[in-house]
């Protein structure tokens, strides 16, 4: 449980060392969805959960070579937490951003 609480911890004191970032992040996701506004519907929520599944599984595979790491060096359950979060996160965040993108690509409904 310690492992748990140190890792959130840590993600939220990044989180306050990059609010600006994440706050204009926030802010171009807003401006996309008010742009993409009329043209969204659940083909495009569709092509963004598929993205975004995709965008985890190679994530998952990727991020340990990424760190300088490997898939064997993973020998604890919290690295395959840690690694599953990361990738299941920047999926997410890919999907969510992706849905009013392909809104504005895809034309009127």
């Amino acid at each position: 449980m310690y492992e748990i609480w140190l890792a959130m911890n840590i993600v939220y004191e990044i989180a306050l060392g990059i609010w600006p970032l994440l706050a204009l992040l926030l802010a171009v996701w807003v401006a996309l969805l008010v742009a993409a506004r009329g043209r969204l519907g659940a083909r495009q929520v569709r092509q963004a959960l598929l993205l975004g599944a995709l965008v985890a599984v190679a994530l998952f595979f990727s991020v340990p070579t990424l760190t300088q790491s490997s898939l064997s060096n993973m020998g604890y359950w919290v690295d395959w937490a840690n690694l599953l979060a990361i990738a299941l996160g920047l999926g997410a965040l890919a999907a969510v951003f992706s849905v009013p993108i392909l809104g504005l690509a895809g034309g009127r409904r």
